[in-house]
């Protein structure tokens, strides 16, 4: 397959070659991205390897993919843009990755090095790219010359995977798209970069000891135990303190909601475990705004001296939304058993004795809560999530994207597996079905995928349904279907009145037919009864389905569960 040859430990190669070599000694195996002009001969060789190549519709849509691919598989995806407005299009994918902490390498294929010096004017899809990801990127390296082409893609791994995982941008003119390379092994990864990260011990040892002598210790989970795939370890730590876990909106699946430890932030049962608390884990969280900081709102009552451990593989995280009293610093994967070890030294603790009744008290409220939803034409949506969700298998990855119906799914919907996502730092619209296909690409036939999104931004890349046919992908896309920016109803209406909003409402949309029309399996949905049998035959559909449920518009936008909660994120602006 190479055209290569061994001298003196060095081996004749192509860049294209070579590219594919450096990514393959990561782990990646998948390429998203159209196949432009300028990786054609990737492309080519990839499929030649074995590799998966997906070609979606819009390039964010293909960065929003590798995004899920990387937080399902646990390695950096790889993600290519064609010169010029290619690349643009990459752009919104980037931010979101880079707000969402995923370390995504964006390949932004660029015209000649020489065309790019020169003072000219008029020149054709061409852009200086580099300093529009800038600000983004954890990480920007432009190939000047082909024999950069190891220490630029080493360098961005390095950066993308040290302290706080994020995106990279490799800049690839088409000057060195025929080039040939002398070039050593390819690396291991360990033999460039950190890829252990312990932490302190005598930090460590703090802990346990803050830990097993606290009377009402709180796990708080973050994002990061999603990120590092540190699910196992981290349910290990939990089962071993036996006190309540709450997540952060980013870390919800960290601790499956069927678990008894489990106790959902904001609601009673978690305000309780909150006040009684004298420690606090946090574990790969910033404490931010949708944490109120750790320090107002529900954590200003009760034990508000309460002792805060913080586990961050980024130092300049620790102390800046609230003082932190012990820091332990790195690797969810390596801290997290450090400090099993450490408990298991100093002798253990008891379960906390008052979770059962916090436990039952919460799983009450909820049942109690889906049992007022009523059966109402339209479609009450509270009462849609919770139909879908009791059809899903224990271990399906949940997609949620939208803005009130992502309130509904909060409210409404239990987590049963590790694996939810959802754009919850950016808010970034139009991510689900992006993600879902990335998603799927990860596990296989192995699990289902399931999104629930509303239905404005189910459209922001609808002809994506076209990737999941070709690429045969049997996601389930369930529409909570209002006909308007469901989320932007409510600000009209506070402030004008009813029926006063603007541009808020749009016609009627048969998403079912859409579906169809591109291939997948379709199905309306108007009456509570017909969620289940709907839901079941789109999972047996053997292919993309869209399952398209009308919900209550007024009910939707303004019953809206948690809405206080939402705003209240927003600080000082509100």
């Amino acid at each position: 397959m190479k055209d290569s040859h061994m001298a003196q430990g060095r081996q004749k190669t192509s860049i294209t070659s070579r590219i594919l070599d450096l990514l393959e000694a990561e782990g990646i195996d998948t390429w998203f991205g159209i196949p432009d002009p300028g990786v054609q001969a990737v492309f080519r060789e990839a499929q030649d390897r074995g590799w998966t190549l997906v070609a979606p519709h819009h390039e964010a849509a293909g960065g929003f993919m590798a995004d899920a691919w990387s937080r399902m598989t646990g390695k950096p995806a790889i993600v290519n843009g064609n010169q010029g407005p290619g690349v643009a299009n990459l752009m919104p994918a980037a931010i979101c990755a880079a707000k969402e902490s995923v370390p995504v390498i964006f390949l932004a294929e660029q015209r000649s090095r020489r065309l790019d010096s020169q003072v000219k004017r008029g020149k054709f899809q061409y852009t200086p790219q580099p300093r529009y990801f800038e600000a983004a990127m954890k990480y920007v390296g432009i190939i000047e010359f082909p024999e950069q082409v190891d220490e630029i893609f080493r360098e961005a791994f390095r950066q993308a995977l040290s302290g706080k995982p994020g995106p990279v941008y490799i800049e690839y003119p088409e000057d060195h798209l025929d080039a040939e390379l002398e070039v050593p092994p390819v690396l291991r990864p360990e033999q460039y970069r950190l890829t252990r990260q312990l932490a302190d011990p005598d930090a460590v040892a703090r802990a346990a000891d803050l830990i097993a002598k606290a009377d009402s210790p709180l796990i708080l989970a973050g994002t990061a135990v999603n990120r590092a795939r540190a699910h196992e370890v981290f349910l290990r730590l939990a089962r071993q303190i036996g006190c309540p876990v709450l997540t952060t909106p980013g870390g919800r699946g960290a601790l499956a909601e069927t678990d008894p430890q489990l106790l959902l932030y904001s609601g009673e049962a978690a305000d309780k475990a909150i006040e009684r608390a004298d420690v606090v884990l946090a574990i790969g969280t910033s404490i931010g705004e949708q944490m109120h900081s750790g320090t107002t709102h529900h954590w200003d009552r009760g034990n508000t001296d309460r002792k805060w451990i913080h586990v961050e593989r980024d130092p300049a995280n620790i102390g800046v939304n609230r003082l932190i009293d012990v820091p332990l610093v790195g690797d969810l994967r390596d801290v997290i058993p450090q400090l099993c070890e450490s408990l298991h030294r100093a002798g253990g603790r008891a379960a906390s004795r008052p979770l059962p009744e916090w436990r039952a008290g919460q799983q009450q409220f909820r049942r109690a809560m889906i049992e007022a939803a009523p059966e109402t034409v339209p479609i009450h949506p509270g009462r849609m999530i919770a139909e879908v969700m009791r059809q899903l298998p224990e271990d399906t990855v949940h997609i949620m994207d939208g803005g009130c119906t992502s309130l509904w799914n909060l409210a409404y919907g239990e987590i049963r597996s590790n694996d939810f996502l959802g754009s919850a730092h950016f808010g970034m619209l139009g991510v689900g079905l992006p993600y879902a296909i990335g998603a799927q690409l990860a596990v296989g036939g192995r699990r289902r995928v399931c999104l629930i999104t509303g239905d404005s931004a189910f459209q922001f890349h609808i002809a994506e349904l076209e990737t999941a046919v070709r690429k045969k992908l049997p996601i389930v896309v369930v529409v909570n279907s209002d006909g308007a920016w469901g989320m932007e109803h409510p600000g009209f209406y506070e402030q004008f009145g009813p029926d006063k909003d603007v541009e808020v409402r749009w016609g009627a949309v048969r998403f079912d037919k859409i579906a169809e029309g591109f291939g997948a399996y379709g199905e309306y949905v108007d009456r509570t009864a017909d969620i289940g049998p709907a839901v079941q035959r789109a999972l047996a559909a053997g292919r993309p389905a869209v399952v398209q449920i009308a919900v209550d518009p007024q009910v939707n936008a303004l019953q809206a569960p948690n809405w206080e909660e939402f705003v209240s994120w927003y600080g000082s602006l509100y």
